[in-house]
């Protein structure tokens, strides 16, 4: 299926209803609700779903934002964190969000797995992109730094994400949700590239992999994945995608089209039954966005 994420237009609507019918208005039977649907935007929202208006295909942790917060907030408390006090919210809001899912009749919770306390490598490294450096001595020096450091820091981390999924596994289970694991942009997020692999590997169900075009493309140009391999050696725990575009070297959320990812070379590994989910920037105009929508399908096909 196709799916159009909230991204897009959540921010500009004060009615979930009008909000949802935008969407809808684009061609899509269903929308992702993403992190940035404020609970002011409950009503409408299940004033549509129980309409039969729209089918929600995804919700996107944290989802509602939690009481006070105004504006896309995924990463606000997270699984990895050093303070018990944010585990435990970030716990809290996720179960939230595996409630409100559950409410609207969505399949699928999209997860961030938490970060490492490093320096910026991202940073960094897009800097040295920037100035045209991509495989120079320099840049492969920072990279092969960036990994050595992750490597070095990352069990603690990782291990306390870890102990929260598994909190939360039950849970979803209980409810017939699946949970995407999303891949990251950052290099100083989890999980690691190398450890997708073990991580459904523990969790034959309900984990899956999320694999976030734009991220991977990031990812691949800050020298860490070769993108369409990557997704090659996880098409077998894929649950779906986020399809945006990215201009070199780390812009992301642009229409498909607009950018530098080759969606040719990831079309083998597009199933039918991939919950494929638009994720654009709520600066792209309409007509870019429904250009852009007619691209990706002629590549991808499908409906």
């Amino acid at each position: 299926m196709y799916s159009f994420s909230t991204c897009w237009n959540s921010a500009r609507h004060t009615d979930g209803r009008a909000m949802l019918r935008e969407i809808r208005e684009l061609g899509f039977d269903y929308a992702e609700l993403s992190h940035g649907i404020r609970i002011s935007l409950l009503p409408g929202i299940l004033a549509a779903v129980d309409a039969g208006e729209i089918k929600i295909s995804s919700v996107h942790n944290f989802c509602p934002l939690p009481v006070g917060v105004d504006k896309p907030s995924p990463n606000l408390y997270e699984f990895s964190s050093d303070r018990d006090s944010d585990r435990r919210l970030a716990l809290k809001h996720t179960l939230n969000t595996f409630q409100f899912a559950k409410r609207v009749g969505a399949p699928l919770v999209v997860l961030h797995f938490g970060s490492m306390d490093l320096k910026d490598y991202t940073s960094k490294l897009t800097e040295l992109l920037e100035r045209g450096e991509k495989g120079s001595p320099k840049f492969l020096k920072v990279v092969a730094e960036a990994e050595a450091a992750r490597a070095a820091k990352k069990k603690k981390f990782y291990d306390r994400s870890l102990d929260t999924l598994r909190e939360l596994v039950g849970e979803a289970k209980h409810r017939g949700l699946k949970l995407g694991i999303e891949i990251r942009e950052a290099v100083e997020e989890l999980p690691v590239e190398s450890d997708f692999a073990a991580l459904l590997k523990e969790f034959p169900d309900p984990v899956y992999y999320w694999h976030d075009v734009g991220h991977a493309q990031i990812k691949a140009d800050l020298g860490f994945i070769d993108h369409a391999k990557f997704l090659a050696e996880r098409a077998d725990r894929l649950a779906g995608f986020h399809i945006h575009d990215v201009k070199f070297p780390a812009r992301d959320h642009f229409p498909p089209g607009g950018g530098d990812v080759d969606f040719a070379a990831l079309a083998p590994f597009v199933k039918p039954e991939h919950i494929k989910v638009f994720e654009l920037s709520p600066k792209v105009p309409l007509d870019s966005v429904t250009r852009s929508i007619a691209h990706l399908k002629k590549i991808w096909g499908g409906e």
